[in-house]
């Protein structure tokens, strides 16, 4: 590859064998001129300059859920804009065709953004996924009705073997 690049946010130049810039992280395009390519403009292009790439390494974990399509888009427009990638998917378990802009969906990023989505959300951290024990009278209660549940099965069978 012989052609120059430069970076589109501070101007610098790069080698052919780089990728992003070492001043502002921004990824290196075509250098403009005469008989070369102009760099695309279409909205892939742009949304590639505006992400930050150690946000953009690891696999993707889930940081937020949008309650439908519209919500998720906006929850990764405000991504975009601080240097995120983001993917919105469906949430599982909801019945409605693909097609349709209905149901949740869920908002994913790498594992490289991870922090920095949850900070600017507001939404806290997972914590191991181990479930905070059941209160006290909750646990009594359950135990209760199954002690109850069996003695009337169990009276339920003598009766039937007697009578």
């Amino acid at each position: 590859m012989s052609e120059p690049l430069v970076c589109p946010g501070c101007g610098a130049g790069g080698g052919s064998q780089e990728r992003f810039c070492s001043r502002c992280g921004s990824p290196f395009v075509l250098a403009p001129g005469p008989g070369w390519p102009q760099p695309r403009d279409d909205d892939a292009a742009v949304r590639a300059r505006k992400i930050h790439p150690p946000y953009a390494e690891g696999e993707p974990v889930r940081v937020a859920t949008a309650q439908n399509q519209p919500e998720a888009e906006l929850v990764q427009g405000l991504l975009l804009e601080a240097g995120i990638p983001s993917l919105a998917r469906r949430s599982g378990g909801f019945d409605v065709p693909d097609f349709l802009a209905a149901g949740p969906r869920d908002v994913l990023v790498p594992r490289g953004g991870e922090a920095a989505a949850r900070e600017l959300l507001g939404t806290p951290p997972v914590t191991g996924g181990r479930r905070t024990p059941a209160p006290a009278w909750v646990q009594t209660l359950a135990l209760a009705l199954a002690v109850l549940v069996l003695a009337l099965v169990a009276a339920g069978i003598v009766s039937a073997v007697v009578g």
